[in-house]
Order: C-alpha cells, then sequence, then structure tokens
C-alpha cells in the first residue's frame, strides 16, 4: 500500500514543475551596484536540474538584482573555469547516467579531479553553496560533500505529519533555525524568523554552524526506486540532523542545503501550486537567500 499521496506525489513530480516568472520581490537595500558586485557562477555543466534559465530563474534574477554578476558554468571545474568567480553555486547536479533514470545507483556527478579542483578554490578564497535535494541528487553529491566533512541520505526527508501544499517551517522561535548572522542580516528589515523546505534529503556534519536542524520525528525514506514509496520502504530517523549549514575552509566559505526549491520559485503540477520563494509559507525565503548571499560574499 502506498504511503498517503507520496509525499504530495513529492510536490505533484519533478517533471511538472516551471518556473515562475512572475516572482519579483522588492529588495530594500541591494548589497552592490547593479552589475558591480561579486561573480557568481551558476552550475550548469553536470546535468543540473536547476539552472539560471530554468528552475533556478528567479534565484538569478534575485541576485543580479541585489548587484550580483551572475553567469552559467559551462565547463567541468577547473583552476581555470573557477577562475575570478567569488562564488561557486551547484544545484541538483547528476551523472550523466541518471540525466533520465534516477534508478540508483546514483554515482557522483564530479570527477576526483573536479572535487580537488573546488577544495582547493575553496581553500584559496572562494565561497560554495552545494545544494543537494532528495533521490538522487544526494547520491550524486556525495562525493564532494564527503570532502567537504558531510554526509548526505540519498533519500525523501518527511515530517511526522505532513499537509497537502504545506512545506515544513523552520522557526527561530522553535531553535530549528539558527540564530546566526544569516538570519539576523544587517538590518532589522532584513531578519529571517522562518524559512520554508520543501522535502529534499537530510545530512551531518562535525565542526559545522547549523543553521536548520530537522526536528523530532522526521524520517529520511529511502526507497529502490525514486519515489516509489510503500510501509515497507526504509525508513532512516533524522531527528537532530541537517538541511542546512555553514563552515569555513581555508580562506573560503561553505553553504550546504538539502533542499533546492526553497531557493526558487515554481509553479508545481496541473494546480500550479506554488512551490519555492513565491508559496505563501515561505515570505522569508527570499531574504534567507540574500542573507546566506551576503554571507558568502563577505558582507556578513
Amino acid at each position: 500500500m502506498k504511503l498517503a499521496l507520496l509525499l504530495l506525489l513529492v510536490w505533484a513530480g519533478f517533471g511538472q514543475q516551471v518556473a515562475d516568472t512572475s516572482f519579483n520581490p522588492p529588495i530594500e537595500k541591494p548589497a552592490y551596484a547593479p552589475g558591480k558586485g561579486p561573480v557568481v557562477l551558476v552550475d550548469e555543466a553536470h546535468f543540473n536540474f536547476h539552472t539560471m534559465e530554468g528552475r533556478y530563474g528567479a534565484f538569478a534574477r534575485l541576485l543580479a538584482r541585489d548587484g550580483y554578476t551572475v553567469k552559467p558554468n559551462t565547463a567541468p571545474f577547473s583552476a581555470a573555469s573557477l577562475k575570478g568567480a567569488r562564488i561557486l553555486v551547484i544545484a541538483n547536479a547528476l551523472h550523466e547516467k541518471n540525466r533520465e533514470d534516477w534508478t540508483p545507483p546514483n554515482p557522483s556527478a564530479f570527477t576526483e579531479n573536479e572535487i580537488k579542483a573546488v577544495i582547493d578554490w575553496v581553500r584559496g578564497g572562494g565561497s560554495l553553496l552545494l545544494i543537494a535535494d532528495h533521490m538522487p541528487f544526494a547520491g550524486a553529491a556525495s562525493a564532494l560533500g564527503a570532502a567537504l566533512g558531510f554526509t548526505f541520505t540519498n533519500g525523501y526527508v518527511t515530517a511526522p505529519v505532513r499537509r497537502r501544499n504545506i512545506p515544513d517551517v523552520f522557526t527561530r522561535e522553535s531553535g530549528a533555525l539558527a540564530d546566526h548572522a544569516i538570519t539576523i542580516g544587517r538590518t532589522p528589515a532584513e531578519r529571517v524568523d522562518s524559512v520554508a523546505t520543501f522535502t529534499g534529503s537530510a545530512f551531518r556534519a562535525a565542526k559545522v554552524e547549523a543553521i536548520i536542524v530537522l526536528g523530532s520525528g522526521f524520517v529520511s525514506l529511502t526507497p529502490e526506486r525514486p519515489g516509489d514509496m510503500s510501509k515497507i520502504t526504509e525508513r532512516t530517523p533524522v531527528d537532530g540532523w541537517l538541511q542546512g549549514a555553514v563552515t569555513r575552509l581555508g580562506k573560503g566559505r561553505v553553504a550546504v542545503f538539502g533542499e533546492a526549491a526553497m531557493f526558487s520559485a515554481q509553479v508545481a503540477g496541473p494546480e500550479r501550486m506554488p512551490m519555492g520563494m513565491n508559496h505563501p509559507h515561505a515570505a522569508r525565503n527570499a531574504q534567507f537567500l540574500l542573507n546566506l548571499m551576503h554571507w558568502l560574499s563577505g558582507l556578513l
């Protein structure tokens, strides 16, 4: 017997998610003059599910309006391809094997040489935002995550109770959202007291600054095939695990998040349900993203 609505059919099915091009929230105090901010590379060289022209269109537009110079990365990671960038964003990369078929195994999206190049670049002063959603994306990011000290579950994180079209909301009041420079911001208007996520993965890491902590009752479901859950699907309790954290590596900074839609603005399924920063329960996600980028670029 299938679980109720299969985690809402994982938000109406990835194949039916399209960008919400109307999402354009105000920015009270842009961090940089237009086009004068640090260079942000958004990875598109690893069969990424989220790209600047696709599901991360709202992500790219928001950063550009904050003054960042946002560009796609279309080459394998190397010292040459990363040269000149201040921030590298990797969102839901995949190995070519899983481009059309997400069935495990889910090999690394990155070669050993690429992982070394990214690590060396961060140590030298670069900032990395690594986003790895539920199966197969967490599996594809696991080797890079491990090199950074993060261990992913390649499953689907779900709360004890999930209501239709309602994301998981993490609040400062409950302790699930950390009191951190990223949630405090530069001004009272930038303060973030709640953040919403939409399923995703969980991870563990030592010696990091937790940002989003999963609470009691959260589990990670690991089916044999993506989305094919039942009562006998393997379940791993993940209360106390993380869905967002930051750390420093050498001269650089690293942010890891186990959910990608929280930084997007999409509509999902035939009902065109809002999913991401455009969701009513995610009203502070856009500011959270800006604060996160300010931390990665050194403003916070």
